[in-house]
């Protein structure tokens, strides 16, 4: 049966509400999961590092310390401090950036000051540096994996980047070794080491939020019996392959390179199943922060 005049009508308007509503959807688990992310920095700040006289990287740190000196609320500090870097960012960067991150440091600010009355759970340093180096650094990283960041520093760093021979994180590392250097001074030179290891914790639980425990890693294998072991890694990790043709460099042979996507708990059961094919197999293994389409499922190691 064919279809109606009338029921074409009916379903055309209905198809931008549902793009839109999707788009909604999006937005506000963007907005949900930024608000955690950026009420877990407050925690740490303020229940953690910020009683036991640590600072982190980054404007933060700077704020931290012009509080401790000057007597200022740490909450209006951070929202003052980053206001330039965000109005560079929202010329220089992007709308969309500049006003997630805009949203993300005016979370955390409230935060703060709403937490600054609370007692902190620990005043032993190692405890107040491991703990709250975790909690800072997965709400860093819910706020970056969503749109946004939480320091200044990182715009500054990105544009410098882009004129001077540095990369990104060495541009940051730099701003954070002078600001954890001038922490000694303020607070003491054993309470800028705790910073360090709350600092390096954080980084660390950063990475861990970005890609996941379950990080995936990309795999190129050239290997003459490419065809038992593409099907070998499908039919037992459950791994779609991709054959691409490669030349020898030296030899100008051609060559076919499998290429197949993993996780890190699959790496040992690949290379098992490599070397029971081709001992002699040429095998590549990188990190990739992000995956989606294909046959990219988990599915049980055997």
């Amino acid at each position: 049966m064919g279809t109606s005049p009338q029921a074409l009508v009916k379903e055309e308007p209905n198809k931008p509400r549902k793009t839109g509503t999707i788009k909604t959807a999006k937005l506000a688990q963007r907005a949900v999961m930024m608000l955690i992310g950026a009420s877990m920095m407050a925690v740490a700040l303020e229940i953690f590092l910020v009683p036991n006289q640590m600072v982190d990287g980054g404007i933060t740190g700077i704020s931290i310390m012009l509080s401790h000196i000057f007597h200022i609320p740490l909450g209006i500090l951070l929202t003052l401090l980053n206001l330039p870097f965000l109005i560079v960012g929202y010329k220089q960067i992007g709308k969309t950036f500049a006003l997630s991150t805009l949203f993300a440091v005016v979370v955390m600010s409230i935060g703060t000051q709403m937490l600054h009355p609370v007692q902190p759970i620990t005043v032993e340093p190692l405890l107040a540096a491991v703990f709250g180096g975790v909690i800072l650094g997965v709400g860093v990283g819910l706020v970056v994996r969503y749109g946004g960041s939480l320091d200044g520093t990182e715009i500054v760093a990105i544009l410098i980047a882009k004129r001077l021979p540095f990369s990104v994180g060495e541009v940051v590392m730099f701003f954070n070794l002078f600001i954890l250097t001038g922490a000694g001074f303020v607070f003491g030179w054993n309470n800028a080491m705790f910073s360090l290891i709350a600092y390096y914790i954080a980084f660390k639980m950063i990475d861990v939020t970005l890609e996941g425990l379950d990080q995936s890693k990309s795999v190129w294998i050239i290997s003459d019996k490419y065809r038992d072991i593409g099907e070998a890694l499908t039919e037992r990790l459950g791994r779609g392959v991709t054959y691409l043709e490669g030349e020898g460099g030296f030899s100008g042979d051609s060559k076919k390179v499998i290429f197949v996507v993993i996780t890190r708990l699959e790496e040992a059961k690949m290379k098992a199943i490599v070397e029971d094919w081709d001992s002699d197999a040429f095998v590549a293994v990188g990190n990739i922060h992000d995956v989606k389409g294909g046959r990219f499922k988990k599915k049980s190691i055997h």
